[in-house]
């Protein structure tokens, strides 16, 4: 098994670009596409256009944290930061 973040392959407006994330991230960003309806390269697409100067890799992370954060903020409350 590989230590290393996986890097893979998206089209974002017609060009080839890799991103690398650690699977936990990929993972949430394809739950996060699915409960859109969109795909995967879609809703990349979007951050992309969104992110300004930011690392594309560094924006979907942020991205990805924004939108469980959405979700239910109340849920972090005392929660273990280290866990």
């Amino acid at each position: 098994m590989s230590a290393g973040v996986p890097k893979r392959s998206v089209m974002i407006a017609g060009h080839s670009t890799s991103v690398s994330l650690e699977e936990p991230f990929w993972e949430a960003l394809r739950e996060i596409a699915a409960a859109r309806g969109q795909s995967v390269q879609g809703l990349v697409g979007t951050i992309d256009s969104e992110r300004g100067g930011q690392n594309l890799s560094s924006a979907i992370r942020v991205f990805v944290l924004g939108a469980i954060r959405s979700v239910s903020p109340r849920s972090f409350e005392g929660a273990d930061p280290l866990c």
